[in-house]
């Protein structure tokens, strides 16, 4: 019989919900179908209010958790028609839900992925697998990144070192090394947050840079690059997993208001100069010769990539389509893949990574009966 499953991902960028339809064969996933579904304008704003970290409003979560039940619930059904297979082939949704706090340090850390689960199973009549990382979290990890596990079946060679980039809202590597287990994973800082937020707020509420043509029209800035790089973040010690608590557009405009001579193409160059910097010296510390492969939507924003080869030129760097898996698409069979692990009890983190004490099966069960 088919083992059918389908993986939910709405990542910090919130420019939709990716849902992927997933066949496994000897525990190897291949991609039967995929959906991108919008998120309407009026709950995308109420998201961005709660993802704000001064935002604290009860009401506003307990409504947006259940709305976003909804979203992901209509993204899996559009994707079944699509795919033209019935909800009863498929085994279970994993849903990763919508972070609106990560805040995996200090006396009690905790993170907030939202989208109740028990909405999806309703609504969709599929067993759904969701909270994945808050596991990780009891375990004293950090929660994310949680693909690395993922990306280590997939990905890794035995005759080449690899590093897999997502460049999401916020980006993140995992290294692959050909001669050990010696795998790490984190997030090295912003991905598109700071570029899409400053996009939008110069170009009439426009969602994002369409291949970074905006950008490449800048020039960045050496002195607010090195200014930014100053966040101890950047010295800190893997693991380490950060997001919009650290990045936002409050941090931001404090660095700029020392550069008021700067044009808003200039801002825009830098953040990107800032993202590839970041990412670079983490790569850097690893090895510069190795390959780099690249997914998240930041593989589409051509002049991030073009500052990436540049910063990198003893790096192979190309997509995860060279590995035989389209790059938009790779989170939500991450995703897929973790409700698999589940349903099996099999261990997905990975204690290296995250920080956690002990490999765990991760999720919660939310059954359709």
């Amino acid at each position: 019989m088919k083992q059918y499953y389908i993986g939910l991902m709405s990542g910090t960028s919130m420019d939709g919900v990716d849902a992927v339809l997933v066949e496994f064969i000897d525990n190897k996933p291949r991609l039967i179908a995929s959906h991108q579904h919008p998120i309407a304008s009026d709950l995308l704003d109420k998201l961005h209010t709660l993802a704000d970290p001064t935002t604290a409003d009860i009401n506003l979560l307990g409504q947006c958790d259940s709305a976003c039940g909804k979203l992901f619930s209509q993204a899996s059904l559009d994707l079944l028609s699509k795919a033209k297979i019935n909800p009863e082939q498929v085994i279970a949704i994993g849903s990763h839900g919508q972070t609106v706090r990560h805040m995996p340090s200090g006396e009690h850390p905790f993170t907030i992925q939202i989208g109740d689960a028990n909405v999806i199973s309703a609504l969709t009549n599929i067993d759904t697998v969701a909270d994945f990382r808050r596991k990780d979290i009891a375990l004293g990890g950090q929660g994310a990144p949680l693909v690395p596990a993922f990306h280590q079946q997939l990905f890794r060679a035995k005759q080449v070192n690899r590093v897999i980039l997502n460049i999401g809202g916020i980006s993140n590597i995992t290294w692959l090394p050909a001669a050990s287990n010696d795998i790490a994973g984190f997030d090295t800082g912003p991905g598109n947050t700071l570029l899409d937020y400053w996009y939008n707020q110069h170009h009439s509420g426009q969602a994002y840079d369409q291949d970074g043509n905006w950008a490449a029209q800048g020039t960045h800035s050496p002195e607010l690059l090195q200014q930014m790089l100053q966040h101890p973040y950047f010295s800190q010690p893997a693991p380490k997993s950060t997001g919009r608590e650290l990045f936002n557009a409050q941090w931001l405009h404090c660095h700029l208001n020392d550069f008021n001579q700067l044009t808003p193409p200039d801002i825009q160059a830098t953040l990107a100069q800032f993202t590839v910097e970041t990412i670079a010296q983490e790569v850097e510390q690893l090895s510069a010769s190795t390959e780099l492969y690249l997914c998240g939507g930041g593989v589409f924003n051509l002049d991030l990539v073009a500052r990436l080869k540049a910063r990198l030129p003893a790096a192979i760097i190309d997509s995860t389509a060279a590995l035989g898996l389209a790059p938009q698409w790779v989170e939500g069979i991450a995703f897929a893949w973790l409700a698999h692990c589940y349903i099996e009890r099999q261990p997905a983190n990975l204690p290296q990574v995250t920080g956690a004490s002990r490999l765990a099966v991760l999720g919660s069960f939310f059954p359709a009966a």
